[in-house]
């Protein structure tokens, strides 16, 4: 079925936004895997592997309205030096990425795709439970202490 072009424009755009999140929590993943902090690991593992899935979906749908998925281009990726500043980048990136789904959804609904505004609207439930989750650490830090936060984190 042959697209709305401004809409494949928008997956992609979306795409890039999902494929610099995987990578963007994959190293903080990974950073805290390091620093022994297992749950605060396995919680930006999971949210990669999300991301991974809204990338899958959206290069379906791309295919589907006989678009080029386009892989290469990626956003900024910010990586924290600390849990805090993760927490922080991730909370802005997730910001961005709710802000573009609901541009998106509106195109689709514009363009009468309501198809494509109904995957897009799965992806942006995922991304507002990210941000509730991450919210969840940020207020976890206030009431407990850093230090006291990061001992709930080791294995």
């Amino acid at each position: 079925m042959k697209g709305n072009q401004e809409l494949i424009k928008s997956l992609n755009s979306l795409l890039a936004d999902e494929l610099s999140a995987i990578n963007q929590y994959m190293v903080h993943s990974e950073m805290c895997a390091n620093w022994g902090y297992e749950k605060l690991h396995k919680g930006f593992e999971k949210r990669a592997i999300d991301e991974m899935k809204h990338a899958e979906k959206l290069i379906g749908r791309i295919l589907f309205l006989e678009g080029l998925p386009v892989v290469s281009e990626l956003k900024a990726i910010n990586i924290g030096s600390e849990v805090p500043a993760q927490l922080a980048n991730d909370h802005h990136a997730e910001e961005g990425a709710i802000a573009a789904y609901n541009a998106a959804i509106k195109l689709a609904g514009e363009v009468n795709d309501f198809a494509t505004r109904e995957v897009l609207e799965e992806i942006l439930n995922d991304e507002d439970r990210h941000i509730d989750g991450i919210e969840e650490l940020q207020d976890q830090i206030s009431h407990m202490t850093l230090p006291i936060f990061l001992t709930t984190q080791v294995g």
